[in-house]
């Protein structure tokens, strides 16, 4: 800062402005204590931005505009060289993503990607020098159908996640219960289908994940190891990830809840993974829980835990970066809760709360 001293890290909470929720929160990250707090709301700068993605170099903050229109928007950081109490400011207009829905979003190379919902399809949009938004959306259709006619009616694309080694894209659709993969190598040639890979009828996978380690663990194949969560059962699925030919290999899978609570309505949201690659947390909705599992047990993980959320409806988890603790916005309760993580066995214990209406995701800076 100009005076001199030094600013705390932040987070950055998403939310539903349908439902209640401020915009885009801006929060002071207590480095001893893990502890939030609020210093200010971007609201009106974007509707529903219910999902954020931080540039590489975390001086852009992206979101998307979850509605039927289908948007994406940028902002600027109030990083520590730059002074002033306000949180994000925008960097150029909301541009259409030309799908409606968008849930999530990433940056690979000098695009942003975006999976939407509602249309099933994923949008790739440029980026600019400075790291605002270019408007040439280009789309990719996903098409099929699940056997849970309510929920997979048709295509349902979930999350975009870039591969460690930057060359693929993988999404989830949780309508066709697959992943569609994406090849980077030749972004000039536009947004380029390599594969779908089905896995097993009926699960709806939603979000999936690498191990932080990722780079770290490979095999004599060189291979990776990416963790699935479904939606609609109460699963992971652990695949091998094979990046020289971008192929997704399902190995098996691992029940979030234990046997007596196998047949509570839960929706599992979003995974997180401990920086040191030895635990993954998964969020559930209904059962209002987190799953701890233990990643260093075999070829699959191994369900050590859970643990009460502290709030209702965990939509997103986020681990800090130093793996000390782990934070849930819980959207009904309105509230962003965090923990303080045993180094040892990777349980959360509830260590406090902060006031989100609708929050649904958050990011650190």
């Amino acid at each position: 800062m100009a005076d001199g001293t030094e600013r705390q890290p932040r987070a950055y909470i998403g939310s539903f402005t349908s439902a209640g929720g401020r915009g885009i929160t801006t929060a002071e990250l207590d480095a001893d204590t893990g502890a939030l707090t609020a210093l200010h709301h971007s609201e009106g700068a974007v509707t529903n931005p219910s999902f954020l993605a931080l540039s590489p170099g975390g001086g852009v903050l992206y979101a998307v505009s979850e509605t039927d229109q289908g948007a994406a928007a940028a902002f600027f950081l109030d990083g520590p060289a730059r002074t002033g109490p306000d949180g994000p400011v925008a960097l150029g207009q909301t541009v259409s993503v030309a799908g409606a829905g968008p849930t999530h979003l990433a940056v690979a190379g000098r695009r942003l990607y975006t999976a939407n919902y509602t249309s099933g399809s994923v949008t790739a949009l440029p980026l600019r020098a400075d790291g605002s938004l270019g408007t040439r959306a280009q789309t990719h259709q996903h098409h099929g159908r699940g056997p849970v006619a309510e929920r997979q009616d048709g295509p349902h694309a979930h999350a975009v996640v870039p591969d460690p080694s930057g060359q693929w894209l993988l999404c989830t659709d949780l309508g066709t219960d697959s992943v569609w993969i994406y090849d980077l190598r030749a972004p000039e040639a536009g947004l380029r289908l390599h594969r779908e890979v089905p896995l097993r009828a009926g699960t709806g996978p939603r979000h999936l994940a690498f191990p932080a380690d990722s780079r770290e663990r490979r095999d004599a194949a060189r291979a990776y190891v990416v963790h699935v969560v479904n939606e609609l059962e109460s699963t992971v699925t652990t695949c091998r990830w094979h990046p020289g030919h971008g192929e997704l290999e399902p190995l098996g899978e691992t029940f979030l809840l234990p046997p007596e609570r196998a047949a509570v309505e839960n929706y599992p949201s979003a995974p997180a993974l401990s920086p040191d690659g030895r635990f993954a947390w998964v969020a559930n909705r209904g059962d209002d829980s987190v799953t701890v599992l233990d990643l260093t047990s075999g070829e699959l993980p191994e369900l050590v835990t859970t643990v009460p959320c502290g709030g209702h409806w965990p939509r997103d988890l986020a681990a800090h970066p130093t793996g000390r603790w782990l934070y849930a916005a819980n959207e009904r309760s309105g509230d962003v809760t965090w923990f303080e993580v045993d180094p040892v066995t990777g349980t959360p214990a509830l260590t406090g709360s902060l006031t989100a209406p609708a929050a649904s995701c958050v990011v650190f800076a």
